[in-house]
């Protein structure tokens, strides 16, 4: 049997349809601007928005103020598209092509969102290389905020099966580095009109005992 090309698999999926049909699309994300209001997160903050592809939050964050913007993406072509429709906006945001499951971070976060990337990550080894990463990538103290299908959502988005996760299941996999804050369960209305239920849960990253 051939190999997933999850790579090819997104290309292909930005290449042939808009924005706007996408069952991701938000006009404004306002679930994931609501954690920065609850957490008060600076606009001097280092952020990165994993799996952001072409999605609208970097540009509301730059309405916001925020300067230090970083979105990472599988796909090049999601990220041309970002880039193409901020203009010379697109200057004040780092871009980075990379598989989140093998990211080995260059700097470090003060706050770390993937919101509807992480649970297309069904293969252990893909799952734990992403929280390798998030360990790697977000300072002590630092905020994580992972929106995924909830245990009542899809099993398959774009074709592909998901992994389903609960507030407890996504804890567990988070300890013992990560301190849950709070999960909770929306319902969010694609284009089409159907509704898919996602938990959204947020972390405190764990100061490391050696630390003075």
């Amino acid at each position: 049997m051939k190999a997933f090309n999850r790579k090819k698999h997104w290309e292909n999926i930005y290449r042939t349809r808009e924005l706007k049909d996408v069952s991701w699309f938000q006009p404004t994300p306002e679930t994931s601007l609501s954690y920065f209001e609850a957490f008060e997160v600076p606009t001097t903050a280092r952020i990165i928005d994993v799996g952001g592809g072409d999605s609208l939050l970097a540009d509301h964050l730059l309405e916001r103020g925020y300067s230090d913007i970083t979105v990472l993406d599988i796909s090049a072509e999601a990220i041309n598209r970002a880039r193409e429709r901020l203009g010379h906006q697109a200057n004040r945001v780092k871009w980075i092509v990379a598989d989140a499951a093998n990211f080995t971070p260059s700097d470090t976060y003060d706050f770390w969102h993937d919101r509807a990337a992480f649970h297309f990550l069904t293969d252990p080894g893909d799952i734990a290389g992403y929280l390798d990463s998030v360990r790697q990538g977000l300072n002590p103290d630092g905020i994580l905020v992972i929106g995924t299908f909830s245990v009542n959502g899809p099993e398959k988005c774009s074709g592909i099966r998901v992994m389903q996760y609960s507030g407890q299941s996504m804890a567990r996999l988070l300890e013992p580095d990560f301190e849950k804050i709070r999960c909770e369960t929306l319902d969010h209305r694609t284009p089409s009109g159907s509704m898919q239920n996602f938990v959204f849960c947020s972390f405190r990253r764990k100061a490391h005992r050696n630390s003075q």
